[in-house]
């Protein structure tokens, strides 16, 4: 989506940054687990394939998404971007003819970051970006039956159950903002840092680099 197509957002533990094509070999690294299939419900793709995906994520009004970053390894400037990716997030338009109707989606790709609260953190920073920046004014997320934890999380976010199938396997939640929800989404976005993901980008990379003294001859 254009909109966060320079944004990056600054949480306690993790940063969120646009996905771009430098992230797409680590992601595809991912998506090539049978685990991340079935919790995702994706088909492995071919890394050309990946890139096309990563181009339309980007591109298409209908889809926010955001790579997980660790923060305490990103803080280090000599760490690449790349090495500090646990996750994605993303916000999904699924009707057309009502854009405050989102879906919501977060996986945790490396199993070491799991368990730590890291989900429950983006969970809360993409429902506030969802809110204040994207006009969201109802959630659902669709989750596999057998993923209980995450069932449990979002249910921790004042998610109902809404429906289940047992053809897909998945039982879908959701989550009305009404006005009190609203105005307390708003007062936890002023929380969030948000910042020009290509000055940080660029302010890092200049970092990483190493100082030479200059000798006049």
């Amino acid at each position: 989506m254009r909109i966060n197509e320079d944004t990056l957002l600054e949480g306690k533990r993790v940063v969120l940054v646009p996905y771009n094509a430098e992230h797409v070999p680590r992601y595809h690294e991912w998506m090539a687990s049978s685990e991340l299939q079935k919790l995702t419900a994706s088909e492995p793709l071919t890394l050309e394939q990946e890139y096309d995906m990563q181009r339309s994520w980007r591109e298409d009004d209908d889809k926010c998404t955001f790579i997980i970053l660790d923060k305490k390894r990103w803080a280090d400037p000599l760490v690449q971007e790349q090495e500090c990716m646990v996750g994605d997030v993303n916000i999904f338009l699924t009707d057309p003819s009502d854009p405050s109707l989102a879906e919501l989606e977060i996986m945790i790709a490396e199993p070491g970051y799991r368990g730590k609260g890291l989900g429950k953190e983006v969970t809360h920073m993409m429902i506030c970006y969802g809110v204040t920046k994207l006009g969201i004014r109802k959630f659902e997320a669709k989750i596999g039956m057998d993923n209980k934890i995450s069932i449990a999380m979002f249910k921790k976010f004042h998610f109902n159950e809404l429906s289940a199938s047992e053809v897909f396997q998945e039982v879908t939640l959701e989550l009305t903002v009404d006005e009190t929800l609203r105005k307390q989404l708003q007062g936890d976005m002023s929380l969030i840092k948000e910042r020009e993901y290509c000055k940080v980008r660029d302010s890092r990379h200049g970092a990483s680099q190493p100082h030479t003294d200059t000798v006049n001859p």
